[in-house]
């Protein structure tokens, strides 16, 4: 009885110092968006402890692929099971996952043509002043990182490339690198939208923005090593010709960058093995570099 009642003590003792203290996710929250006109969802993995300690924590933006919405990365990447398997293996810096929705109204991370649509407003003006407020995250660029797969590898790498003031690291994955020039853009914009006009300096601006390849040609010497990429993709994706080009051009323009080709094609098996590399990386800038 007398050990039973010990064994009960050290229990309740590791509870109270938060050990037995359980990582959370939320993938149904929303906040108001006056850019977008109505309420965004967005999912959210909290680190064991988080609601224990009063400690703040990096944060990592995880963005989804076309098809999906918030709920991607938690269902199909099952990110909760990895992140806490990486935190507790030493592998990874504890931290906090936000991932929001780009699949409900219009699908994508950008501004569309004639700015009508403003996601990539949204994401900077409204998510983010809204993470840094209600969550304990250091708001600090080192300890801020972006990451995604496909359609969200296409939005990793054009908010990195173009505000790298923001993000230490960044890891596209398996990403969509966006149109090749203007033809393809004019031809990706008619498809998306039939009915609408675009005329030529919109159709020119959009591909300056969206193209990954015109944003590398265009950093700065003295951004060349703003941000830490990581870069994979697998030997069977039918977007391996897009990220091979961004490799080439990255090491032309020499810009540092980790470029990953394992086996495998557009699959969320790819993926989900990738995801503790990904942590691995960025927890490298969050710690010191």
């Amino acid at each position: 009885m007398k050990k039973a009642f010990c064994m009960i003590a050290v229990a309740l003792l590791l509870v109270g110092q938060g050990v037995f203290a359980q990582s959370k996710v939320y993938d149904n929250l929303s906040l108001p968006s006056k850019i977008l006109k109505g309420d965004r969802k967005f999912a959210v993995y909290l680190p064991p402890n988080y609601e224990a300690s009063q400690r703040s924590y990096p944060v990592l933006y995880l963005l989804h692929g076309a098809g999906d919405d918030q709920t991607g990365w938690v269902q199909f990447g099952e990110v909760q099971h990895i992140a806490d398997k990486a935190f507790a293996e030493g592998k990874a810096t504890p931290m906090i996952i936000v991932m929001p929705d780009a699949n409900t109204g219009q699908r994508g991370y950008a501004n569309d043509p004639k700015n009508e649509w403003r996601y990539e407003d949204f994401f900077f003006q409204e998510l983010m002043p809204y993470i840094e407020k209600n969550y304990r995250t250091k708001p600090e660029k080192r300890f801020r990182a972006i990451a995604g797969l496909s359609m969200g590898g296409g939005g990793t790498f054009t908010y990195a490339l173009r505000r790298p003031e923001l993000f230490s690291s960044a890891c596209p994955l398996s990403a969509a690198t966006g149109p090749m020039n203007l033809e393809m853009t004019k031809a990706t914009l008619k498809r998306a939208k039939p009915e609408v006009e675009y005329t030529d300096a919109e159709v020119d601006a959009y591909y300056k923005r969206q193209s990954v390849l015109e944003l590398i040609n265009a950093v700065p010497d003295d951004k060349k090593k703003a941000v830490r990429w990581y870069i994979d993709c697998g030997d069977d994706d039918f977007l391996y010709e897009g990220n091979s080009l961004v490799h080439i051009a990255m090491k032309k323009k020499e810009i540092p960058h980790e470029f990953r080709i394992h086996d495998g094609g557009h699959t969320w098996t790819y993926w989900r093995r990738a995801l503790p590399e990904v942590l691995g990386f960025i927890s490298d800038a969050f710690h010191q570099y």
